[in-house]
């Protein structure tokens, strides 16, 4: 496995967490990382992204001033940090990377992300 996505668990509303994504395969630093996450019977929804050379971040709608993208280039590592957690924050998290810098209008697409890590479960209860 290429992308293996780490920290999820369970908290109550308000808390917090912190999910990994390391990427062994090599193409940290040539694409783009983001991350996905799939609730019981939804579909999968685009939740944040980053891009080499890029200082911007992007973030869905629902998460924006909640959630932080970051990256750690030595340790070809992403995280998302993930804070004032809501019960509608509850799904499986996974990570997924590019091979080639996304453009910005597909970066919230999932036939953006050619790469998928197996998914880190968050549980929000209240």
């Amino acid at each position: 496995v290429q992308l293996q996505a780490s920290g999820g668990g369970s908290v109550q509303v308000g808390g917090s967490l912190r999910l990994s994504c390391a990427d062994s395969g090599g193409t940290f630093s040539r694409g783009g990382m983001a991350w996905f996450r799939q609730a019981p019977g939804e579909e999968r929804e685009f939740v944040a992204a980053i891009r080499y050379g890029d200082t911007n971040r992007y973030y869905a709608e629902a998460v924006k001033g909640r959630f932080t993208m970051s990256r750690d280039n030595a340790k070809t590592t992403v995280y998302l940090q993930m804070n004032s957690l809501k019960p509608e924050d509850t799904a499986l998290y996974y990570c997924a990377g590019s091979i080639s810098r996304p453009i910005l209008s597909n970066l919230r697409a999932r036939a953006a992300y050619s790469r998928w890590g197996q998914g880190t479960l968050v549980t929000v209860s209240s």
